[in-house]
């Protein structure tokens, strides 16, 4: 039996360093009707990615085309390339049961709120700005350039928390696993999105009665 009778739009924010990956990852881990939404995108494929799989790939004429076409629920431009959250796509997606996750900045968080408000928003959280700078100097893959450009960014970022559904502190990450995971559970445990499980109880009801 699928989790749900029609999947769940998922969108996860957070700043850069906040742990967001590894609590997605074992969230996908968990539940098997959930995955991570396919994006359109203008640049080049890397080595070992698949078009269609990895992300939708298309030239710059055919995205300006989708976007006057009002194809995507949400979209960016990321430094020269362009981004997209293809609505078709999605929505086939959650008519068949499947869930999926966008993992996103606010700015596209903001467009998913607009086109799409059913769906669920959480934000992971740092336990304060000194630990997420630790954590991002920690991994060792950015200049100091970069982190402060990332930092700059944060405050931005947290700001909009306010607009989402769920927030998680990730201070302890088992804890933080723990309430990231349980908020799928209760998403997909609501009445409203279990009408075939409400229908076979009542089956039973009445036919023990």
């Amino acid at each position: 039996m699928s989790a749900v009778d029609r999947g769940v739009l998922f969108v996860v924010s957070g700043p850069s360093g906040v742990g967001k990956s590894t609590l997605l990852q074992h969230c996908l881990d968990t539940f098997p009707d959930l995955a991570f939404s396919v994006s359109a995108t203008t640049r080049a494929p890397r080595v070992g990615e698949t078009d269609g799989v990895d992300y939708h790939f298309v030239q710059r004429e055919r995205f300006e085309a989708l976007i006057a076409g009002d194809a995507f629920i949400e979209h960016a431009t990321v430094y020269d390339h362009s981004y997209g959250t293809l609505r078709e796509t999605t929505d086939d997606a959650i008519r068949s049961g499947q869930s999926l996750i966008l993992d996103i900045d606010v700015q596209g968080a903001a467009q998913v709120r607009t086109q799409m408000p059913e769906a669920v928003h959480i934000m992971v959280l740092p336990p304060n700005l000194e630990v997420l700078e630790r954590r991002l100097r920690a991994r060792g893959t950015d200049s100091d350039a970069v982190i402060n450009r990332r930092m700059a960014q944060v405050t931005e970022q947290l700001q909009a928390c306010g607009q989402f559904d769920y927030l998680v502190i990730n201070d302890v990450l088992s804890v933080a696993q723990r309430t990231f995971n349980g908020i799928f559970d209760a998403e997909f445990s609501r009445r409203s999105r279990r009408s075939s499980v409400v229908a076979a109880v009542s089956g039973w009801a009445m036919n023990r009665g």
